[in-house]
């Protein structure tokens, strides 16, 4: 009589479970299940015809890589949760404290929103741009034309005078000189954080009804 090895299918979802527990706990039935039948194999097998060990060796080395699998996703958790938590702590320093804001975004609260822009050297037109959320323009209108920095404030309205809602706006800045090169231009905003959101995966500051990333702050002051 000839034996052929224990035949043992290692489950797909022992990796890709999000419970490392219980993708352990389901590799070590089906290890104690392979191994039952092993056993038994190996006593009823035919002295004259011995099982070939290779297969059962593959078997034994895959469980083994799939259990490193499960450990390194572990650790791998482990490794997340533990940035998540430091990423929060260092954030909630940012409560109260004013701060710079480089991509040109900034919150219309109360029918008000502050920028400023420099213009690296003089312009023969400069023309302002805000948008909303959406990326709809809303209104345009003239900037300033020497170099250098400048402030504007919008009022909120559109180009029809329409009262826009409070939330998050963008400034653009089209600069170009008398020969219509395009000159060289930056946008920033400034405001204090009041709160913290931390119900996604990266905690977000909080200006007004602007959600703001840690990326996006040039500068922190009291």
């Amino acid at each position: 009589m000839t034996v052929t090895p224990a035949a043992s299918t290692i489950p797909a979802t022992s990796t890709s479970t999000t419970d490392p527990a219980a993708s352990m706990n389901q590799l070590s039935g089906n290890f104690q299940t392979f191994l039952t039948l092993l056993t038994t194999q190996l006593k009823n097998q035919d002295p004259t015809a011995p099982m070939d060990s290779n297969q059962f060796t593959q078997q034994l080395v895959m469980y083994s890589q799939v259990e490193q699998q499960i450990d390194s996703n572990t650790n791998l958790k482990t490794l997340i949760s533990q940035g998540s938590s430091n990423a929060a702590a260092v954030t909630t320093g940012y409560l109260g404290k004013k701060v710079s804001i480089t991509n040109g975004n900034a919150a219309l609260t109360g029918g008000a929103a502050n920028w400023s822009y420099t213009l690296a050297n003089a312009t023969a037109n400069t023309q302002l741009t805000i948008s909303d959320a959406n990326g709809r323009n809303v209104y345009t209108g003239l900037g300033q034309n020497t170099s250098g920095n400048h402030t504007f404030t919008w009022d909120g309205k559109d180009n029809n005078g329409n009262q826009l809602p409070d939330g998050t706006y963008k400034l653009t800045i089209a600069a170009t000189d008398s020969s219509g090169n395009n000159i060289t231009s930056s946008v920033a905003s400034a405001g204090t954080v009041t709160q913290i959101d931390m119900t996604g995966g990266t905690p977000k500051l909080i200006i007004g009804t602007m959600e703001v990333n840690l990326g996006d702050i040039a500068a922190v002051t009291n």
